[in-house]
C-alpha cells in the first residue's frame, strides 16, 4: 500500500511539474453570451492559472489571473465564492502576485481569487471614445463577459467581494455601485474616489489630474470632457454614486503622502496626498447618507508595502462578508 501511494504521489508530482508554465488551448471553449471565449490556459504556479480570453468588448485578447482554492476542480459539484482583486494604473493582472504575498495569504482560504487585466489606464469603464463607443469596454469585459465565463466554466459562485489599489480602488467602488447586489464587500486602498474633486467648470481640467499618472493618454476618450459630458463623469464618480453602496460592507484606506513606517521618499508623495483627500471626502459623503464605512488613515505613501499591509488587515472582514 505504501509503495502504491508513493508511486501515485510521484506521478502526480511529475504531472504538476510538466504542466507548470505550459499553455494549452481549451478543448471546449468557455463562452460568455457575447461570444467572449477562453482560448488558452496557463498554469504558472501550483494554484495560479492564467486565462487568455478573446473578448468582443475589448476587440481582442485579454488576460486574467486566478488563484485556485484548495480542492478546486472545474468538474466539482459545488461552487466557490470569489474575491476580485483589481490592480492600479500603469500596471497589469500580475501586479498583486508580483508585489504582495496574496498567494500565501489566500492559500488555505475557500475562495477563488480573480485578478483581471484592467489596462494601464483603463479606469474600469467602457470608454466614451468621443461619442463613438466601442473598445476598450473594460466594465463590460469584467462585469459581463468575465463573470459569465467564471460562473460557467470555473465553478465561481454568486457570493463576491472586491478590493483594489489606486485606479483599482476607483474600480472597486465603481463596480460595487454600478452593479448593486453584485458584491457583499468593497475595499479601496488609496483609490481615487471623487473624480471631480477640485474641478472648476470651464477651466479645461479633468478634475483629478489623471494625466499625471498616465502621460500621453487622451483622457477625453474615457469619459469625455468633464463639462460637456458631465453626465458621463458623474455616472463614473464613486462620490456621486455613494448612495448606491447601501448594504455593501465598505472599507476605505489611504496614506497621507508622508514617509511612514514601511518606508518611502522623504519628499511628500503627491499622488497619495490626493487619494487621502479623496478618501476623506468620499467617506464623509457615505456617512452623510447614513451608510457605514470603516476607514484607516495613516502615515504612508503610494506603494506596495502599504497596500500589502492593508490587504492583510482587510482580508478577515472580506472572508466574513463571503461567509455571512
Amino acid at each position: 500500500m505504501g509503495r502504491r501511494i508513493t508511486l501515485t504521489a510521484l506521478v502526480g508530482a511529475f504531472i504538476l511539474l510538466f504542466s507548470l508554465g505550459h499553455t494549452i488551448r481549451t478543448s471546449g471553449p468557455v463562452m460568455a453570451t457575447s461570444g467572449a471565449t477562453v482560448v488558452t490556459e496557463t498554469m504558472v504556479a501550483p494554484r495560479t492559472l492564467d486565462l487568455t480570453i478573446e473578448s468582443p468588448a475589448m476587440g481582442g485578447e485579454e488576460k486574467v489571473r486566478l488563484l485556485l482554492p484548495p480542492g478546486w476542480s472545474r468538474t466539482a459539484s459545488r461552487t466557490w465564492p470569489t474575491f476580485w482583486l483589481l490592480h492600479g494604473g500603469v500596471d497589469g493582472y500580475t501586479a498583486w502576485t508580483r508585489d504582495t504575498d496574496v498567494e500565501q495569504l489566500t492559500a488555505t482560504s475557500d475562495v477563488l481569487v480573480v485578478m483581471p487585466n484592467g489596462g494601464r489606464c483603463g479606469n474600469y469603464s467602457d470608454w466614451w471614445n468621443h461619442g463613438q463607443g466601442g473598445p476598450p469596454r473594460w466594465e463590460t469585459f469584467h462585469m459581463t463577459e468575465l463573470r459569465q465565463i467564471l460562473e460557467r466554466g470555473y465553478r465561481a459562485g454568486r457570493a463576491r467581494v472586491i478590493a483594489g489599489n489606486s485606479m483599482g480602488g476607483l474600480g472597486t467602488m465603481l463596480y460595487a455601485a454600478r452593479f448593486p447586489g453584485s458584491f457583499r464587500a468593497a475595499v479601496s486602498f488609496s483609490g481615487y474616489l471623487h473624480t471631480l474633486h477640485g474641478h472648476r467648470p470651464g477651466n479645461d481640467s479633468t478634475g483629478w489630474g489623471p494625466a499625471f499618472a498616465c502621460p500621453g493618454t487622451d483622457w477625453r476618450r474615457v469619459w469625455g470632457d468633464p463639462d460637456d459630458q458631465a453626465a458621463i463623469w458623474h455616472a463614473h464618480n464613486p462620490y456621486d454614486l455613494a448612495g448606491r453602496l447601501s448594504g455593501v460592507q465598505l472599507r476605505v484606506t489611504s496614506g497621507n503622502g508622508r514617509r511612514g513606517p514601511l518606508g518611502g521618499s522623504i519628499l511628500p508623495d503627491l499622488i497619495e496626498s490626493a487619494t487621502y483627500d479623496h478618501a476623506q471626502v468620499f467617506s464623509g459623503r457615505l456617512r452623510s447618507l447614513g451608510i457605514p464605512v470603516t476607514t484607516r488613515f495613516y502615515d504612508g505613501q503610494h506603494d506596495w508595502p502599504y497596500w500589502q499591509r492593508e490587504l492583510h488587515l482587510a482580508y478577515p472582514s472580506l472572508l466574513e462578508a463571503l461567509n455571512r
